[in-house]
């Protein structure tokens, strides 16, 4: 009953964001309009979600009727350090979302009032240990962009219909809600955005089936971890998956990533909070990973995760400094500078545990190409680093038609073989799109599992093959397709064609006695 009622939930606040979505793009695309709809979506979420831990706290006080939105601004900055400490920002009972939106159709200042809000809850965080987490947040909200309107009244009616919209999505109340509404919004969003806008979005997102078949694999016979790792976390969803299948309190150091976008990087830290990850349980650092990791004097990650952009350009050799780098420098080789795919790979293994798995989806052409690709696969093989190869159905991301495959990474290997997993069926059709389902991820995680051979499906090889194939690590190498066409019996073919042959001369013999007759 309960599952049913979190799907007719599920499904009304997708309608309400399609609609909004719909009547609010205008002049805006929709991948550019996105940090409107989701920032506005975070002011109204950490709104309501201080104004509850304060309104609880003063009713367990024995004070019921109070109403946090409802006092003076004097009134509530002796809350200010509690909150700043406990939920890592303040905001004042005039700049909660609820108040603004009251007053802003007749504020012809909103864009000034907005900013002013804004600044003020970044700047609450200022010097404290949330400071990093909060800093910038907003800044790609940017409430006096033309993309709103050439006028400032163009502009602030825009706000005043974002605003409106956004509170009318039925998000629930935080003692009742069957869902996880504000991420799901946010999820949903990102995932009706990236749709629409192609590779641009394909980028940033990984639709959720694939999140949660990585996110089972690096976790495989674990209940809990101690920290989960993405090196190109884009949005956060691949880290989110953690907290949905182990639950928030089993990743108990919490969830780190690194993001080179800005306003990706922006969107991933509204993400942690929207689904109530708290500032003290996330660590997303901005910056190119390949050349300016930010997490190195951490320990390592049990469970690693990661769609990272395929074959993009990075310094690579003409970097001198790089081929020294111990992230890079045990392969003897850097990968191509027009390919990093192979980098990200490298990189994920040196922050990986003894005892952690690295789940990351890779571009096909890393595992059959050449030259220095060729010999970094050589020594990941050679030192038994890579546990398992995925083929993966095509068509299955955004803005891409590319059958990705996932590269499974482990330290502490118990054989000297290469688990080789043909998926490239496991799926169904959407629209222009394939997806896993349910049924798809438990056959493959599966496969994984057991590490037996399945013909046509599964197959574990020796390393040594392996090197005989000169470190090929395509699938098809190892994993014959079944061969679907009709077979066909050639001496039954051969007979029935000469039974044709008879028939047609009998056929021509009698045609000519007809004709003759006729003629006579």
């Amino acid at each position: 009953m309960v599952d049913n009622r979190k799907e007719i939930e599920r499904a009304e606040l997708h309608r309400t964001i399609w609609n909004i979505a719909n009547e609010l793009r205008g002049s805006v695309d929709g991948w550019d309009f996105k940090q409107y709809v989701l920032g506005m979506l975070f002011y109204r979420y950490i709104s309501e979600n201080l104004a509850h831990e304060i309104n609880v706290n003063e009713w367990k006080a024995g004070n019921k009727g109070f109403d946090y939105a409802a006092i003076s601004d004097t009134q509530a900055e002796r809350a200010r350090d509690d909150m700043v400490d406990t939920k890592g920002f303040f905001v004042l009972p005039s700049q909660l979302f609820a108040n603004v939106l009251a007053n802003a159709p007749g504020d012809e200042n909103l864009n000034e009032t907005l900013e002013a809000v804004f600044r003020g809850i970044e700047a609450s965080a200022q010097g404290t240990d949330s400071e990093d987490d909060f800093r910038g947040l907003f800044d790609d909200i940017d409430v006096n962009s033309n993309k709103l309107g050439g006028t400032v009244e163009k502009r602030n009616k825009k706000l005043v219909r974002l605003m409106t919209s956004i509170s009318q999505m039925k998000l629930g109340n935080y003692e009742d809600n069957t869902i996880d509404a504000f991420g799901d919004a946010y999820e949903f969003l990102m995932g009706m955005y990236a749709s629409n806008a192609g590779k641009s979005g394909g980028e940033y997102y990984t639709p959720q089936e694939v999140s949660e078949l990585l996110t089972r694999i690096a976790v495989v016979g674990k209940t809990e971890v101690n920290r989960v790792y993405d090196p190109a976390c884009g949005s956060g969803s691949l880290l989110l998956k953690f907290a949905k299948i182990l639950g928030r309190n089993n990743v108990r150091q919490g969830f780190f990533g690194q993001e080179i976008n800005i306003t990706t990087y922006n969107l991933c830290r509204i993400n942690m909070f929207l689904h109530n990850i708290g500032y003290e349980k996330f660590d997303i650092a901005h910056g190119d990973t390949l050349t300016e990791p930010k997490h190195w004097g951490d320990e390592p990650f049990e469970a690693i995760v990661s769609n990272p952009p395929y074959s993009i350009k990075w310094e690579g050799d003409s970097n001198p400094l790089l081929i020294n780098d111990p992230r890079f420098s045990p392969a003897g080789v850097l990968a191509p500078a027009s390919k990093a795919d192979l980098a990200f790979v490298m990189h994920a293994l040196s922050w990986l545990a003894s005892d952690g798995t690295a789940a990351i989806v890779c571009f096909p052409g890393v595992m059959y190409r050449g030259g220095k690709e060729q010999q970094i696969r050589k020594y990941l093989i050679d030192n038994n680093f890579i546990d398992c190869v995925i083929q993966l159905p095509g068509n299955l991301f955004f803005g891409t038609s590319i059958a990705t495959c996932i590269m499974v990474l482990k330290k502490s290997k118990k054989d000297n073989s290469t688990l080789f997993i043909d998926a490239s069926k496991e799926c169904i059709k959407v629209t222009n799109n394939n997806k896993l389902t349910q049924a798809n991820i438990d056959t493959i995680l599966g496969a994984y599992v057991s590490r037996t051979d399945a013909e046509h499906f599964a197959r574990r090889v020796p390393n040594e093959e392996i090197e005989a194939q000169d470190y090929n690590l395509s699938v098809s190498t190892y994993v014959e397709q079944e061969d679907t066409r009709e077979k066909v019996d050639i001496l039954q073919l051969n007979a029935e064609i000469e039974r044709i042959v008879a028939r047609e001369q009998v056929l021509r013999l009698e045609i000519s006695k007809i004709i003759t007759e006729i003629e006579a």
